[in-house]
């Protein structure tokens, strides 16, 4: 156990939706004090950094309600009881997208908000596409708008603030440093 370790006392779900879970749990701090923490859980993520063979990243505009705007982000969809990353990326991205890939590599994992969830993101990069005639629809819930960008429109896309989250701003940076690096 780590001295920083905050020992679960109770905890109640408070909510439980589609997507996410809400507890309020109470908690006994290393120093022997109690408080109080917010968590929401999340059955975890992927997210597919689709290159095609010109170097074209393959994108998706979709409208964000939390935000009350649309972005443009990379594919990405959220893990079904069970369902393993690799498998879920590639449903993604031919949901998303229209396209399939050949290879599908795994570049990192990373939590989204440790300080109050547990969602963690799995990002693929995903090489040799092709795009299907007939492929799996969205999400009756899901309407998106297909871009294909050069890493050059790509950077621009976040100075301008169209792409403004962090697992498609994580795809960029990693593009420009494979770049940078000459690979």
């Amino acid at each position: 156990m780590s001295s920083l370790e905050e020992k679960t006392l109770h905890s109640e779900e408070i909510f439980s939706g589609k997507v996410i879970s809400l507890y309020l749990e109470d908690v006994e701090l290393p120093n022997g004090n109690h408080s109080k923490r917010e968590i929401i859980k999340h059955p975890g993520a992927v997210a597919i950094l689709a290159v095609t063979d010109d170097n074209k990243i393959v994108m998706v505009e979709q409208y964000r309600k939390a935000l009350e705007r649309t972005i443009v982000e990379i594919p990405a969809g959220k893990l079904e009881r069970g369902e393993k990353p690799e498998v879920c990326a590639r449903r993604e991205l031919e949901e998303e997208t229209g396209y399939v890939c050949e290879s599908l590599e795994l570049l990192t994992s990373f939590y989204t908000s440790p300080g109050f969830a547990d969602e963690i993101v799995h990002v693929f990069i995903a090489k040799g596409l092709t795009k299907k005639e007939n492929s799996a629809a969205l999400d009756e819930d899901e309407f998106v708008n297909l871009e294909e960008l050069t890493l050059a429109e790509a950077i621009q896309y976040v100075k301008d603030q169209k792409i403004y989250d962090a697992k498609t701003a994580y795809a960029v940076q990693f593009l420009q440093l494979q770049e940078a690096l000459g690979k």
